[in-house]
């Protein structure tokens, strides 16, 4: 009876745990990861909702991506009005876009059409704190679709549980307290989101961009 009830507690205990989820690495190292994860806004019943993946970013045309985005505090109307627009800064450094460019361009060579490319960027503040940077992507109908999900934010290390920063690197750690801007601005897809991309929330956490109307680039796929 006694060995019957720690089999039936085990099995509970194992039916409360979160899903792991399945991922395919392209790169990681010791603070640092680009992988290929399920993309649960694409579903087998709706083929519009598929990815036009693999796709074929080259890395210069990614590194131009890349520098093309910048990041601002978010301040609400009252806010601008009475101190203006908060000064932007780079989103990427350029270390970090000599990691990101190829591993992300890499990616969606590899990626299907159900999938999206997550991306992993920390640094060690102290030995239960991490700076992290991270979000994810697609391209969809030749647009490149951008999620920056945390910026510079500072994650304590829970000391017991489930760490979400690594396992969840599209799920804000925190609430947004930042805009993301991208130039030139030309580049910008305004009103690409349709009815699944509202029913997901994307439509106001993504910056979607048409590579042909970057100068000198290439269009994508």
């Amino acid at each position: 009876m006694k060995l019957a009830g720690s089999l039936l507690l085990f099995a509970l205990l194992l039916g409360c745990e979160v899903p792991q989820l399945i991922t395919r690495i392209v790169y990681e190292d010791p603070t640092n990861f680009v992988r290929l994860e399920p993309d649960p806004g694409v579903l087998p019943e709706a083929p519009e909702t598929a990815h036009s993946q693999p796709a074929n970013i080259p890395t210069d045309q990614m590194a131009r991506v890349l520098r093309g985005f910048w990041v601002r505090e978010h301040r609400n109307s009252i806010q601008v009005r009475w101190s203006g627009l908060a000064p932007q800064e780079p989103a990427f450094t350029d270390e970090e876009i000599a990691l990101l460019a190829s591993k992300l361009s890499e990616a969606l060579t590899e990626a299907g059409p159900a999938e999206r490319v997550t991306f992993y960027l920390s640094r060690p503040q102290t030995s239960i704190k991490r700076e992290i940077t991270s979000g994810g992507l697609f391209v969809h109908d030749n647009f490149l679709h951008f999620i920056l999900s945390n910026y510079r934010i500072v994650y304590g290390i829970p000391a017991y549980g489930m760490v979400y920063d690594r396992r969840y690197p599209l799920m804000p750690t925190a609430p947004k307290g930042f805009d993301v801007i991208f130039t030139p601005p030309t580049a910008v897809v305004e009103g690409r989101h349709g009815l699944w991309d509202r029913i997901w929330g994307r439509e106001k956490d993504e910056v979607v961009i048409d590579l042909r109307k970057l100068r000198g680039s290439p269009s994508a796929g």
